[in-house]
Order: structure tokens, then C-alpha cells, then sequence
């Protein structure tokens, strides 16, 4: 009897862990599926630097740009050289998030850049694209 009872329970542990295994693997699934794909903690770390080139990289095809003088609408390569114009005449210090989060279709910042030049309110939005966050639209406004 003794004998029949402690490979019963042997069954009952090994069964016990294959079921906690299971569920880890779907809790870890699911973390994964709700986890930012990539982007805005990126660019939030491009602006604090003023890294254009970095920058570019999250940037959609064509981005809505703003700036103090002009905006418009630019390709990916036009919006590099606009960001790099802009960050070496105005020299970035820093950026401070004062809010960000997800829309739903996207996620979005606001916060302020510190350049030697002044400050700027500073508004990102980012869209899902290919399953890829990129940044849709960038605007820069004088405080």
C-alpha cells in the first residue's frame, strides 16, 4: 500500500510542476504581448542627448515636424537633417518628461527640451507601424 501511495504522489508533483511550467509560459507570453515594442524610451533618450541620427531611426516615413520658424511634413531622410540642423543650433542640454503614456493606436510625450539657446515644449507621438513604434509627428515650441 505504501508503495502505490508514494508513486501516486511522485505523479502528483511531477503533474504539479508541468502545470506551473504551463502557466508561467503563458504569463510570460503575455507579458511579452502588452510590453512596449520598441521606440518611445528610445527617443525620450535621443532628445535628452539631442542624437538626431538615433532619432531617425524610430522615424516613420514621412513625420510631421514643428519648429519656432516653419512645419511641415518631411521624409525620413529630410527629417535627419532637420533634426540635426536644429539640435547643433540650439544645443541640447537635456530633456525632462513631464508626461507620456499610450493612446491606444500609440504612444505620446510631452516634456521639456533645455538647450542653450532656450526651451522647448516638446510633444512626440509614435503610431504602430509593422509592429514597430515610429514617431508620426515631433513638435518643438518655444516656452
Amino acid at each position: 500500500m505504501w508503495h502505490h501511495f508514494s508513486h501516486r504522489r511522485a505523479g502528483n508533483t511531477i503533474h504539479m510542476k508541468r502545470t506551473a511550467s504551463f502557466f508561467l509560459s503563458l504569463l510570460a507570453i503575455g507579458l511579452l504581448a502588452f510590453a512596449p515594442v520598441s521606440g518611445l524610451e528610445d527617443v525620450i533618450s535621443s532628445l535628452k542627448t539631442g542624437n538626431a541620427t538615433e532619432l531617425a531611426k524610430y522615424v516613420d516615413d514621412n513625420i510631421e515636424i514643428t519648429l519656432p520658424q516653419k512645419s511641415d511634413t518631411y521624409s525620413r531622410a529630410q527629417a535627419l537633417i532637420i533634426l540635426q540642423d536644429f539640435f547643433a543650433a540650439n544645443a541640447v542640454k537635456s530633456f525632462e518628461v513631464k508626461h507620456k503614456g499610450d493612446n491606444g493606436s500609440g504612444q505620446f510625450c510631452i516634456g521639456t527640451l533645455y538647450t542653450k539657446a532656450g526651451s522647448y515644449r516638446t510633444t512626440v507621438f509614435m503610431s504602430n507601424r509593422n509592429g514597430k513604434q515610429l514617431v508620426r509627428l515631433i513638435q518643438f515650441q518655444p516656452l
